[in-house]
């Protein structure tokens, strides 16, 4: 008698082959795909600008990064032994959270406004902090000017520089009880995104009436007058000028 023993393969469960997708994981892969598609689109366009600060714009591309590799580890997971269907609830939720990216795809480049000007704090209310020392010395910037109204030291510091030239970019605001040669000139300041920005503005006098519109951006050139909380900038010289790449200054 032979001692030979033939062995036969035998097949084992986990060598199964693929038989399907799973919608769900599918689903998931699309959702991700299209979040990392909305931060390369937000960072290779520029307009990170007008959601973030230039302290927290690193966010967004590091989300591009990391979304796109969970989209490929997600899509990888995606083959199943058998068939996953997608259910109603699952498919609703998909679709809620791909929204916000259509509707930020969708809306046109813009940033906040003269109607958001109305409804926005200033400094007084803020968090923000400016040294009376960086008021006191150097170029006055709109950020100095608005945390100088928010402290003693910092209005003694603005009274001090009463008579000096300063030049401010902005946008032109106006107000029900705004004088025909007058206009605000203002811009927003933003810590962390547009959802905490607060307003810097200035009292902008001698103004050709209906010269500049509302919304327009302008540089102005003129003599500081600090009187009190009101700061007042008597122009002497106005012009248009693009919106800045970066339209919010960052405290």
């Amino acid at each position: 008698m032979s001692d030979v023993v033939t062995l036969r393969d035998v097949p084992r469960a986990d060598a199964a082959p693929w038989r399907g997708w799973s919608h769900a994981r599918l689903a998931g892969a699309f959702v991700l795909a299209a979040w990392a598609g909305l931060f390369w689109f937000l960072w290779l366009s520029g307009r990170v600008a007008f959601f973030l600060s230039s302290r927290t714009d690193w966010i967004v591309p590091v989300a591009a990064v990391l979304l796109t590799a969970a989209t490929v580890g997600r899509a990888a997971s995606a083959r199943v032994r058998s068939p996953e269907p997608l259910s109603a609830g699952e498919l609703w939720i998909s679709c809620l959270l791909v929204l916000p990216v259509v509707l930020v795809l969708s809306a046109p480049p813009a940033t906040l406004g003269t109607f958001s000007a109305g409804k926005r704090g200033d400094f007084a209310g803020a968090g923000f902090a400016t040294s009376v020392t960086d008021i006191g010395e150097g170029a006055l910037t709109l950020v100095d000017v608005a945390a100088g109204q928010t402290s003693r030291e910092g209005e003694r510091a603005l009274a001090a520089r009463a008579g000096e030239t300063v030049r401010f970019v902005g946008f032109v605001s106006r107000f029900d009880d705004t004088p025909a040669d007058e206009f605000v000139l203002t811009r927003y300041v933003v810590s962390c995104c547009v959802a905490d920005a607060m307003i810097a503005s200035v009292r902008t006098v001698n103004v050709t009436p209906g010269a500049f519109a509302d919304d327009a951006w302008v540089e102005v050139t003129g003599t500081i007058y600090p009187v009190g909380t009101e700061v007042i900038v008597q122009a002497s010289d106005i012009r248009k000028v693009e919106r800045p790449d970066r339209p919010y200054l960052t405290p």
